[in-house]
Protein backbone atom coordinates (compact mmCIF):
# COMPACT_ATOMS: atom_id res chain seq x y z
CA UNK A 1 0.00 0.00 0.00
CA UNK A 2 1.75 3.13 -1.07
CA UNK A 3 2.16 6.01 1.21
CA UNK A 4 -0.62 8.78 1.81
CA UNK A 5 0.58 12.34 0.29
CA UNK A 6 1.78 14.75 2.76
CA UNK A 7 1.82 11.69 5.66
CA UNK A 8 5.59 12.47 6.41
CA UNK A 9 4.89 16.53 6.72
CA UNK A 10 1.74 15.74 9.58
CA UNK A 11 3.97 13.75 11.16
CA UNK A 12 6.68 16.56 11.34
CA UNK A 13 4.26 18.96 12.15
CA UNK A 14 2.86 16.54 15.22
CA UNK A 15 6.50 16.57 16.54
CA UNK A 16 6.91 20.01 16.10
CA UNK A 17 3.77 20.95 17.79
CA UNK A 18 4.95 18.36 21.11
CA UNK A 19 7.98 20.13 21.28
CA UNK A 20 6.78 23.53 21.10
CA UNK A 21 4.27 23.03 24.21
CA UNK A 22 6.71 21.56 26.99
CA UNK A 23 8.33 23.55 29.14
CA UNK A 24 12.06 24.83 27.68
CA UNK A 25 14.88 23.59 30.00
CA UNK A 26 17.74 26.04 28.57
CA UNK A 27 20.19 27.32 32.29
CA UNK A 28 21.43 30.75 31.23
CA UNK A 29 24.86 29.53 32.35
CA UNK A 30 27.34 32.36 32.98
CA UNK A 31 24.31 34.25 35.31
CA UNK A 32 23.35 30.53 36.63
CA UNK A 33 26.08 27.78 37.68
CA UNK A 34 25.30 24.54 36.34
CA UNK A 35 23.93 21.88 39.50
CA UNK A 36 27.30 19.38 39.04
CA UNK A 37 27.30 15.72 40.00
CA UNK A 38 29.43 14.57 43.24
CA UNK A 39 31.73 13.02 40.62
CA UNK A 40 32.28 15.55 38.20
CA UNK A 41 35.95 15.76 36.26
CA UNK A 42 37.09 18.63 36.66
CA UNK A 43 40.35 19.78 36.90
CA UNK A 44 43.20 17.96 38.53
CA UNK A 45 43.98 19.42 42.13
CA UNK A 46 46.78 19.11 44.82
CA UNK A 47 46.49 18.61 48.61
CA UNK A 48 50.46 20.09 49.15
CA UNK A 49 50.79 18.82 52.62
CA UNK A 50 49.91 15.12 51.17
CA UNK A 51 52.77 15.25 48.78
CA UNK A 52 55.72 13.63 49.36
CA UNK A 53 57.73 14.33 45.85
CA UNK A 54 57.92 11.01 44.76
CA UNK A 55 57.61 12.20 41.35
CA UNK A 56 55.09 9.06 40.44
CA UNK A 57 52.56 10.91 38.99
CA UNK A 58 55.18 12.61 36.39
CA UNK A 59 56.72 10.15 35.63
CA UNK A 60 53.44 7.85 34.81
CA UNK A 61 51.84 10.83 32.82
CA UNK A 62 51.54 9.58 28.65
CA UNK A 63 51.46 13.58 28.16
CA UNK A 64 54.65 14.57 30.66
CA UNK A 65 52.77 17.56 31.43
CA UNK A 66 53.34 17.24 35.05
CA UNK A 67 56.02 19.53 36.59
CA UNK A 68 57.42 19.26 39.88
CA UNK A 69 60.53 20.93 41.34
CA UNK A 70 61.47 20.03 45.10
CA UNK A 71 64.73 20.31 47.39
CA UNK A 72 65.63 18.65 50.41
CA UNK A 73 65.46 19.73 54.11
CA UNK A 74 67.08 18.29 57.10
CA UNK A 75 64.83 17.35 59.56
CA UNK A 76 66.01 17.25 63.29
CA UNK A 77 66.55 14.38 65.38
CA UNK A 78 62.80 13.11 66.86
CA UNK A 79 64.26 11.34 69.61
CA UNK A 80 67.45 12.60 71.85
CA UNK A 81 70.39 10.28 69.99
CA UNK A 82 69.05 9.81 66.81
CA UNK A 83 70.03 10.48 63.77
CA UNK A 84 68.96 13.83 61.38
CA UNK A 85 66.64 12.74 58.88
CA UNK A 86 66.48 14.54 55.59
CA UNK A 87 63.00 14.96 53.01
CA UNK A 88 61.92 16.51 49.59
CA UNK A 89 59.89 19.87 50.02
CA UNK A 90 57.81 20.86 47.16
CA UNK A 91 58.33 24.09 45.32
CA UNK A 92 56.29 23.48 42.46
CA UNK A 93 53.92 21.97 41.09
CA UNK A 94 52.17 22.72 37.84
CA UNK A 95 50.04 20.75 35.04
CA UNK A 96 50.31 21.95 31.54
CA UNK A 97 46.29 21.35 31.09
CA UNK A 98 46.97 22.51 27.25
CA UNK A 99 49.26 18.92 26.79
CA UNK A 100 46.73 17.19 29.90
CA UNK A 101 44.44 14.62 28.12
CA UNK A 102 42.44 14.26 31.80
CA UNK A 103 43.02 10.26 31.84
CA UNK A 104 43.34 10.46 35.32
CA UNK A 105 46.70 7.82 35.73
CA UNK A 106 48.57 10.28 37.71
CA UNK A 107 45.22 10.45 40.32
CA UNK A 108 45.21 6.78 40.40
CA UNK A 109 49.32 6.16 41.16
CA UNK A 110 49.57 9.04 43.85
CA UNK A 111 50.06 6.48 46.94
CA UNK A 112 49.39 9.70 49.26
CA UNK A 113 46.11 10.78 47.68
CA UNK A 114 47.80 14.05 47.03
CA UNK A 115 45.83 14.64 43.42
CA UNK A 116 42.21 14.68 43.57
CA UNK A 117 39.42 15.34 40.88
CA UNK A 118 38.20 19.12 41.66
CA UNK A 119 35.57 20.35 40.97
CA UNK A 120 36.59 23.55 39.27
CA UNK A 121 35.48 23.18 35.28
CA UNK A 122 35.85 26.72 33.75
CA UNK A 123 38.29 28.85 32.67
CA UNK A 124 36.52 31.59 31.13
CA UNK A 125 35.69 35.33 32.52
CA UNK A 126 33.50 37.80 31.60
CA UNK A 127 35.45 40.45 30.79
Amino acid sequence: MPPIPGSGLAKGLAVTLRTMTKKTVTEQYPDVQPELPPRTRGVIGLFEENCTVCMLCARECPDWCIYIDSHKETVPAAAPGGRERSRNVLDRFAIDFSLCMYCGICIEVCPFDALFWSPEFEYSETD
